[in-house]
């Protein structure tokens, strides 16, 4: 079975908590850890709630990560999806958890788009 993209749920626990109430830090993270996997950023924003927690996203040219923070509980859930075969979503998932000083982490992968036939990919240089 073929596929479009590969979406990875993450689960972070016993996260640095100063760390996930900084938009400005998790945003940086966030596209280091695009650039480090190989993907294009587009854009990135993050926001940061009264009293805590942060939301942000990176649009990739190869699809999103997002975030949304839970300061007081230490928890961040991280939404990385991934289109072709040119970047790892895991890689973007391995570096959130060290930056992020997860104690503990659960993932799980699905795949989006199948298809029984094999997938092409367009170039943008095709002719």
């Amino acid at each position: 079975m073929h596929h479009l993209g590969t979406h990875i749920l993450v689960e972070l626990y016993g996260c640095d908590r100063e760390l996930l109430n900084d938009p400005a830090k998790v945003e940086q993270i966030m596209n280091d850890a695009a650039v480090k996997s190989g993907a294009t950023i587009v854009s990135s924003h993050s926001n940061l709630f009264n009293p805590h927690g942060v939301s942000a996203v990176v649009i990739i040219a190869e699809s999103h990560i997002t975030i949304h923070t839970w300061p007081e509980h230490g928890y961040a859930a991280v939404d990385v999806f991934t289109c072709g075969e040119s970047v790892s979503p895991w890689v973007v998932k391995d570096i959130m958890e060290k930056e992020l000083k997860a104690e503990r982490t659960s993932a799980m992968e699905m795949r989006r788009g199948l298809f029984d036939h094999p997938v092409a990919y367009k170039s943008e240089k095709s002719d």
